[in-house]
Order: C-alpha cells, then structure tokens, then sequence
C-alpha cells in the first residue's frame, strides 16, 4: 500500500449528518474512507478518509461546511503524514492495515 500523506477526521452529533458530510467529502476531492467509528448508539459519529494532503484538507472542509447545514460538527481535523501505528489502528479492513 502507499504512503498516506493525510487523513481527515469529522466528527458529527447524528448518524445522517456523517452520512451527508462524507458525501461531500467524497465528491469534493479525491480521498478513500477508511474509518467509521459510532458511538451513543449512532448519535456520535467520527469518519475517517485518507489521501494526498491537498484533497483531505479540500475534502474535510467540504464535509464541515455540508454536516454544518443540517446538524452538529464536534470535530474535524486534518493530520498531515500520520504515523503508521495510527494508520494500523484507523484501518477498517484489517488487510489494509498491513
């Protein structure tokens, strides 16, 4: 697998405001999801996506400003060259991890 350069993470109140801001997400740049982690029985949903540093960044601000529209944005961040033991931890396909 190649080198992660970025990864996103948005963290949102309410299961369809993850939903309609990773399609932003997705439609504006070039990323891959890679991570969905529900808590609260879905009422706290964090994505993850990953990709060159300029489409995560162009990416997470896409889903905000789409998340914002309709619900609660707690969190979104970019990391720049992750360390790999995060990757490994991140990875919702264990054979991706690898």
């Amino acid at each position: 697998m190649a080198e992660t350069k970025a990864i996103a993470l948005l963290e949102v109140q309410a299961m369809v405001t993850a939903i309609v801001g990773l399609d932003a997400m997705i439609k504006a740049a070039d990323v891959k999801l890679i991570h969905v982690e529900k808590r609260l029985g879905g009422r706290l949903v964090t994505v993850v996506v990953e990709g060159s540093v300029s489409a995560v960044e162009a990416a997470a601000e896409a889903g905000k400003a789409a998340a914002l529209e309709i619900g609660d944005v707690k969190l979104c961040e970019v990391i720049a060259r992750p360390h790999e033991s995060i990757m490994k931890f991140l990875k919702t396909d264990p054979e991706e991890a690898v």
